[in-house]
């Protein structure tokens, strides 16, 4: 756990922009993560190095050369670091607009058939898939997932597959449970019944606690919101298998062959990336001997689930004298108490007090939380358990065990 350890906590926190202070509130804790993790220092200086540059890439000139170098490296690291070695990344607008233009391409270039997805999905991959399928013709199938364990199975979708399946979606963490679902499992689930299946992962939630393996996994597309990986805001990343990029793509006529990308791309938003890279390679050096730089982002996102793990145990179940939420009267606990794919996040709700007003009374106390409402975002997992509403408290591996005894506390005030 980092926090046995003070010179390294300190030398992680000291490494994110506004880790216990925010400039509108003051000082506070921030267990907001899943709604976008704190920002690298180093993310900082570099956007602001290249938002100040006016040269574009493709040009005769130093400045248009090292720009094309740093998206190069950019992408190398970007495959280091999801350990993809074959396909291809590129960036978008958002996670969101990504996850719609592969699924799109998937969906709209395959054959007649049918599209599966799970009603564990965030929005964004569900409604595409379901946008696409009836734009295509193509009949959607529901998997439904676990009310009790915030999880879709694979035996779920095995129950449910037939050789027509053209098109899969896959959610890999749920941002309002915080449960993983398995994705190997899951893809080979589909592929032993439909092996020329495309399949799309909703990696959004799951980036920021590490261990990405896209070699693993069997699929062909994945896509992460870099602002809930330690980056910033206005770009995503997506990663194509070669058999996608094959399909009829939106490109320029007469243009590169394959080239997914559209227009003159921020070459901040790549560099910001390879920033975010070498901080996991930092930490893995920090945690373990390797000097092997895919060992050390490894070995970081380890360390990351560890850490993590004994925050929301202490969450659920206590720590010292302070009670967990897990023995709060009347408190359901998203997810169920005592999952082990639980992955940096608690979501609950109580009884006795509604969630907004518990948000409310914790950022009082200069502690950040957020209300999950049964909304087109949430409405999917709340509503089955019967839940308007629930509370949020999602963190990352800055986040320390001190800042997890200012909840317990907090809510032991307020349920009293």
């Amino acid at each position: 756990m980092f926090t046995e350890n003070l010179k390294l906590t300190q030398a992680i926190r000291d490494s994110f922009a506004h880790v216990d202070t925010c400039p509108f509130q003051g000082p506070r804790i921030f267990f907001e993560n899943a709604g976008g993790a704190l920002t690298l220092n180093s993310v900082v200086a570099t956007s602001t190095l290249f938002a100040s540059i006016p040269d574009n890439q493709g040009r005769d000139n130093p400045a248009a050369h090292a720009l094309v170098a740093k998206i190069k490296k950019a992408k190398a690291d970007m495959a280091l670091f999801f350990n993809a070695p074959d396909g291809q990344f590129f960036v978008g607008e958002s996670g969101t607009e990504l996850t719609f233009r592969l699924i799109r391409t998937a969906v709209m270039g395959t054959p007649e058939g049918t599209v599966i997805g799970s009603t564990v999905e965030h929005p964004a991959s569900r409604s595409a898939a379901q946008h696409w399928a009836a734009m295509a013709g193509k009949p959607y199938i529901s998997v439904p997932h676990d009310d009790a364990s915030g999880q879709v199975t694979p035996a779920a979708y095995a129950a449910l597959m037939t050789p027509e399946v053209r098109v899969a979606t896959i959610l890999h963490t749920s941002p309002v449970t915080g449960i993983a679902n398995d994705v190997a499992g899951i893809s080979a689930a589909i592929r032993a019944v439909a092996p020329d299946a495309f399949i799309f992962v909703d990696g959004i939630q799951h980036a920021s606690h590490g261990r990405i393996d896209i070699a693993s996994y069997g699929v062909d597309g994945y896509v992460i919101s870099p602002y809930k990986l330690f980056s910033r805001h206005g770009y995503g990343i997506a990663w194509a298998s070669d058999k996608l990029t094959a399909l009829p793509i939106e490109t320029l006529k007469n243009g590169p062959a394959g080239n997914w990308e559209m227009g003159t791309r921020d070459t901040g938003s790549y560099a910001t990336f390879s920033d975010v890279v070498r901080y996991f390679e930092w930490l893995g050096a920090q945690v373990s001997d390797t000097t092997d730089p895919r060992a050390q982002i490894e070995a970081a996102g380890a360390a990351i689930h560890d850490h993590e793990k004994q925050l929301t145990d202490a969450i659920l179940f206590g720590t010292g004298n302070l009670a967990g939420l897990a023995d709060l009267p009347d408190v359901t606990i998203l997810g169920g108490t005592d999952n082990p794919d639980r992955e940096g996040l608690v979501c609950f709700a109580l009884k006795s007090v509604p969630a907004a007003t518990i948000v409310e009374k914790l950022n009082a106390q200069g502690i950040r939380t957020h209300v999950r409402k049964a909304d087109h975002y949430s409405g999917n997992i709340l509503d089955p358990l019967g839940l308007d509403a629930a509370v949020r408290v999602s963190l990352c591996h800055y986040n320390t065990l001190d800042e997890i005894r200012a909840l317990l506390t907090a809510m032991k005030d307020i349920t009293e």
